[in-house]
């Protein structure tokens, strides 16, 4: 992506279409543009595979629109999470192609076809509350490229559920568990297939779950091996580390 401006730009200054004076002023924010009140990275695209990500609890709405406006420049899609509608609208407003997921709390500005991968990754949820994290996690990973998919509400409670559907796991290559409450979904998952799980606790449950912390305590300290495990809430980072794995996969 960078590498290709670069060489149009090298191109334009060879033809004499531009000079050396203008060549370093684009080149000048390429590697990053600091905005006063945030330095967006625009070579992540280059080492990650994909631009950062804008989080935009505590940012202002102009903070937002700002950082959008840079990185929309530079043609990239763009990935926004913690958003709330009052933000969104004001985003929708400037960029009526930006698509919002309400459950997710994000949203997303395509500039760039999203090709997806043929190795899937499959996003299940112990309860109907933790949905909202798990789909976090999924329009994370949709965004970075992958297929896919999503089991919902197949908790331990019930565990004929999750059990009937062990077809829809051996078929994933990556698994992101969402549970809160006891938190014990990911241990299950992990020992019925041979593939990674990734844990996500979150903070649904009555006071003795602490917020979270008790799921949390329990998926690091599974006696079922192979389980990765992320912070409480954060669906995000499972979908980004899952789509790591998957790409992986898919290169094999």
């Amino acid at each position: 992506m960078h590498e290709d401006r670069i060489r149009e730009l090298l191109e334009t200054v060879k033809n004499g279409d531009i000079d050396i004076d203008g060549a370093l002023e684009k080149l000048k924010n390429l590697p990053y543009e600091d905005l006063g009140y945030a330095m967006i990275d625009h070579h992540r695209a280059l080492r990650r595979g994909h631009p950062e990500t804008i989080f935009c609890a505590g940012k202002t709405k102009e903070q937002i629109l700002g950082i959008i406006e840079s990185m929309v420049k530079k043609n990239v899609n763009v990935l926004a999470t913690r958003v709330v509608e009052e933000v969104f609208a004001a985003v929708s407003e400037k960029y009526p192609q930006a698509e919002y997921f309400k459950e997710a709390k994000a949203f997303v500005i395509k500039h760039q076809e999203i090709k997806k991968t043929k190795s899937e990754i499959l996003v299940i949820t112990a309860g109907t509350s933790d949905i909202p994290v798990a789909e976090e996690a999924l329009v994370t990973a949709d965004v970075l490229g992958n297929t896919v998919k999503k089991l919902y509400d197949v908790g331990v409670s019930g565990i004929h559920r999750i059990l009937s559907h062990k077809d829809e796991l051996d078929k994933a290559s990556v698994v992101i568990t969402v549970a809160g409450m006891d938190g014990v979904l990911p241990t299950v998952v992990a020992g019925l297939i041979n593939k990674p799980v990734i844990a996500v606790p979150t903070s649904v449950g009555y006071g003795a779950s602490f917020n979270g912390l008790a799921a949390l305590l329990t998926m690091l300290n599974s006696c079922a091996s192979g389980i990765t495990v992320v912070n409480i809430d954060n669906g995000y980072g499972a979908g980004y580390a899952a789509s790591l794995i998957n790409h992986l996969v898919e290169k094999a």
